[in-house]
């Protein structure tokens, strides 16, 4: 399984990005797929999921309203869709397939667990000046 992220870069508060995650076919068949990010000093976190068996997905409260995550099969690439960005969006984003299918699944604490993701891109940077 291999995950090619890319799309970050540098923008304005207000602004607007789409990452992409580049995967092999067999990650899109048989895995939801997340992303995460990591800002500097701080931990992973879960950001959105959509899975492969409904399409159905998931948005961290903090991006809600403001992140769409959608998929092309065809192309095998997930997107992530991001507009009104804010300096606190400012992190390496990576994405990651859900080691136990394709359904996207959040635990108690209503949120992703980093730990049941097994194959990860190499991340893209994503900076939201003030």
């Amino acid at each position: 399984v291999q995950l090619v992220e890319s799309g970050g870069g540098l923008v304005q508060a207000g602004g607007s990005l789409r990452l992409s995650c580049a995967a092999s076919e067999l990650a899109l068949d048989y895995y939801a797929l997340s992303w995460f990010r990591q800002a500097p000093g701080k931990a992973r976190e879960g950001v959105s999921c959509i899975s492969h068996s409904d399409s159905s997905t998931y948005y961290a409260d903090s991006v809600k309203g403001r992140f769409t995550i959608s998929r092309d099969n065809v192309k095998n690439t997930v997107y992530l869709q991001m507009n009104s960005l804010q300096p606190e969006d400012t992190a390496v984003y990576y994405c990651a397939t859900y080691r136990w299918g394709p359904k996207c699944t959040v635990g108690a604490d209503g949120g992703l667990n980093i730990y049941e993701y097994d194959y990860w891109g190499q991340g893209t940077q994503v900076t939201v000046s003030s």
